[in-house]
This record gives structure tokens, sequence and C-alpha cells, in this order.
């Protein structure tokens, strides 16, 4: 018995394979001339790419979405912050070196401004912007007076995020306390 049911298994499958191989041979068969080429009535710039694929992103180009109104947009991904006003208008942009402790990604406020005080590192600083905390260690953007943007010891937790003195300037007329500040990955 196990040879007759195995025998019939057999016809079937050879039965299933001989009807799609028809099947498709009918299809091809039918298949018109003009299928897969372009039709006369699209213009090849109508259905060309709006952007091409090699086109890389613009690396100083505001992260969407990073909120709305004039803000701090901080990028932890590419170390960059924009200053941001009205009308979603990127004011400036720059690059900064992060402290060793990140915040969390969200929207904050500006907390607090120093004009010129030692940092948690040892290195005088100026024009500090602290918009939060994490885990007792401030949080907040600044530039160091000697012009110094060196990271920082990691083996240290330093919040402290580092501009150059023209940057941590603009920082400074920018960002005042209670100034938007938003945080992207």
């Amino acid at each position: 018995m196990a040879r007759s049911s195995s025998g019939i298994v057999a016809g079937l499958t050879v039965a299933a394979l001989a009807a799609v191989g028809f099947l498709a041979f009918q299809a091809h068969a039918n298949v018109p001339d003009d299928l897969g080429k372009p039709s006369g009535t699209v213009s090849a710039k109508a259905s060309a790419p709006k952007t091409p694929k090699a086109a890389k992103k613009d690396p100083n180009a505001l992260p969407v979405p990073s909120g709305t109104g004039a803000r701090v947009v901080y990028s932890l991904g590419t170390d960059r912050v924009w200053l941001v006003g009205a009308g979603n208008k990127v004011k400036r942009t720059f690059k900064v070196t992060p402290g060793t402790v990140d915040p969390a990604v969200g929207s904050y406020a500006v907390t607090s401004r120093t004009g010129l005080t030692p940092g948690s590192d040892g290195t005088q600083i100026e024009h500090v912007v602290r918009f939060t905390q994490v885990s007792s260690i401030a949080i907040g953007f600044s530039a160091a007076v000697d012009g110094t943007t060196e990271a920082p010891d990691p083996g240290k937790k330093l919040g402290g995020i580092r501009a150059t003195r023209a940057d941590g300037d603009a920082m400074w007329a920018f960002a005042t306390v209670g100034a938007k500040v938003v945080v992207v990955k």
C-alpha cells in the first residue's frame, strides 16, 4: 500500500508541474511586444527620479523633525548645533565637541547662563548655556576661553558641549533663559 500511495503522490506532482509549465508557456506566448518599454505618452523627464540615488544628504541640513519655532537644535549623532530663528530659518550651524555625558533626546529649555567660570574639567570657560542635568551633572553649551575644543577625558563625567569662541558668542546671544533646546539623535 505504501508503494501505491507514493506512486499517486508522484503522479500528481508530475501532473501539477506539467500544468504549471503549460500555463507559463501560454502566458509567455501572449505577452505584448511593447510590455516593459516606455510608452510614448510619458516623458523621460516625468518618469525620472526627483533626486539621484547617489545624492548625499547635506550634513549641515537641519534635522527633520526637530520641532518648530525659534530653538537650538543639538544632534548627538553629528555633534552639530543649529540656531533656528522664526520661520524655521537657520541662523547659524556649527560643529561642537560633546562632553562624556549626553542628554536624552527630547525638548528642553535653557535653565541658566554664566558668563565666565571654571569648567568641571578645570578649563576656564565662557558663555555657558545650561539646559538640563543627567545624574546631577549639568549639561550645557560653552566655549573655552583659550579657544580649545579638544575631546574631554573619557574617564571623567563631563556635560560640557564645547564650541569655538565665535560659535559660543553666537549661542550666548541667541539662547537666553527659557529658550527652547531640542536634542535629536
